[in-house]
């Protein structure tokens, strides 16, 4: 009962009109696990949100499905995660889209290669995936792919980002000649200035893929560490660190607030930038996230069922 409560709280008026204006629309990511403990993510999330649903390296794929099914069912939109690195072949690959299409309705998808040092079977990229032209076949219409503001050490072992524009090249043809309805989905990260900079880069170089930027939820400043060295974050890393050698700031948790804040600023005055909206990883939890999204959106924060 006590989330359900959450959700018929007053919601107090937003701050920062800006702020609420990036947030409307944001997506969220959950896994199968995490998600057995939400009663209903209809006292949580606004309706209509788009959920990506990770897919951890073990996941059963029958677990990764049924929770698809059940957010759909609760009238979300569903994002399932394609990791190349763990899909065996083609023929697992096109099992995994009719399972999700057949009994989730799913048509869409985050594809990636994932967080696995050495492919699992015949695949080792995203762009692999979508050669195959089964996601074009099974008539997916939204097509999601990574992206790398502080840079990608898998993909660019030396440092920069030279293979990594190569590969958003690649992807950005891929969406002018296809009729797929594209983006790009970032890593957390604590710091607006390299995300913007990257973001006009990406712009100067051609690419138009909108950018849906990855933030971290409120959580305790040791679990945000832990979960940022374990996912190659970059310099803003040291927004962290800078903060965790502030005594009075160590016991009290993260919140995502400064950095969306300057995201929100930065597209106001530049609304032709390619940051297009949020992307929330509730590495502190699920309710715990959407809370802070419901005090700090409005309503376009506000739960389904408040």
């Amino acid at each position: 009962m006590a989330i359900l409560n959450f959700a018929r709280r007053a919601v107090p008026a937003p701050a920062d009109t800006r702020l609420e204006a990036f947030l409307q629309g944001y997506s969220i990511e959950v896994m199968p696990r995490t998600a057995g403990k939400v009663e209903d993510f209809r006292a949580l999330l606004p309706r209509g949100t788009r959920v990506y649903v990770a897919h951890i390296e073990g996941t059963p794929i029958a677990d990764m499905v049924a929770t698809a099914a059940r957010l759909a069912a609760e009238g979300f939109d569903v994002m399932p995660h394609f990791p190349a690195r763990i899909i065996k072949d083609g023929a697992t690959l096109a099992d995994w889209i009719a399972r999700y299409q057949g009994e989730a309705g799913v048509d869409q998808g985050l594809i990636l290669a994932g967080g696995v040092a050495e492919p699992q079977g015949d695949f080792h990229s995203s762009m692999q995936l979508l050669e195959t032209g089964l996601f074009d076949k099974a008539g997916f219409r939204r097509l999601h792919v990574a992206g790398h503001p502080e840079g990608n050490r898998d993909i660019d072992p030396e440092g920069g980002e030279a293979v990594v524009m190569e590969a958003l090249r690649w992807k950005q043809a891929f969406s002018e000649r296809t009729d797929a309805e594209m983006a790009l989905a970032t890593q957390f990260a604590f710091d607006a200035r390299p995300i913007i900079a990257w973001a006009d880069r990406l712009q100067e170089a051609g690419i138009a893929l909108p950018i849906h930027v990855g933030v971290a939820g409120p959580a305790k400043l040791q679990t945000l560490i832990k979960f940022a060295i374990a996912c190659g974050v970059g310099p803003s890393l040291k927004v962290l660190q800078k903060r965790a050698m502030d005594v009075t700031k160590l016991v009290l948790p993260y919140e995502p607030t400064e950095v969306l804040a300057d995201l929100a600023r930065h597209k106001a005055e530049n609304p032709d930038s390619l940051i297009a909206q949020a992307h929330v990883f509730p590495l502190g939890g699920i309710a715990t996230a959407a809370r802070w999204v419901t005090d700090n959106a409005g309503d376009s924060g506000r739960a389904a069922s408040a």
